[in-house]
């Protein structure tokens, strides 16, 4: 990973206010989508967090899960396989193993799945997503790959030191990169 692709995802994201009533900024990240830059650097910089796990496949949630892992995954040399999120308007006629997630950073109660047949007991799983806040997506899919789970590589990690270390969670940037004050 080289600096300039750390400070070019710092220059890209902005926190949004969502003015009188809000007590919270809103991260913007569709910077990091628009910079061609960012996009060609992103997927080999992820990778090379875990290079040396030798991972065979990556597993992402949706939604910006599915932008960031196929990235990661092509740097690799790797397959993908999308973990989805129960309730969503689509219906897949596949067998799927589910894990209930404890709360997010939002309070909310997840569901995610993934195929079953895509995933096989020799796999080496490396877990991609955008943003680790409470960790709680890896835990269950760390919990729902079992051994396979060689840990998570995200742009920014937000979590507790002891949250990221349980979970093996590396990233490009952390939540104090991208203070806003």
């Amino acid at each position: 990973m080289t600096d300039d692709l750390r400070d070019l995802l710092r220059t890209a994201f902005h926190w949004t206010d969502l003015g009188p009533g809000s007590d919270y900024l809103v991260s913007d990240r569709s910077g990091w989508w628009r910079d061609p830059r960012i996009l060609d650097g992103l997927g080999p910089a992820l990778a090379d967090l875990f290079a040396a796990e030798k991972p065979t496949v990556v597993v992402a949630p949706e939604v910006t899960g599915f932008m960031v892992g196929p990235l990661v995954a092509r740097a690799l040399g790797v397959g993908f396989v999308e973990a989805y999120r129960a309730g969503a308007r689509r219906a897949i006629a596949e067998p799927m193993i589910w894990i209930d997630i404890p709360t997010d950073h939002r309070g909310d109660v997840q569901r995610l799945g993934i195929r079953e047949k895509l995933v096989g007991p020799g796999d080496r799983v490396l877990v991609v997503d955008d943003w680790a806040a409470t960790g709680a997506q890896a835990r269950g899919l760390r919990e729902l790959l079992g051994s396979r789970y060689v840990g998570a590589a995200v742009i920014v990690d937000e979590c507790p030191p002891g949250v990221s270390a349980e979970l093996s969670i590396r990233s490009l940037l952390t939540g104090v990169d991208l203070d806003p004050a």
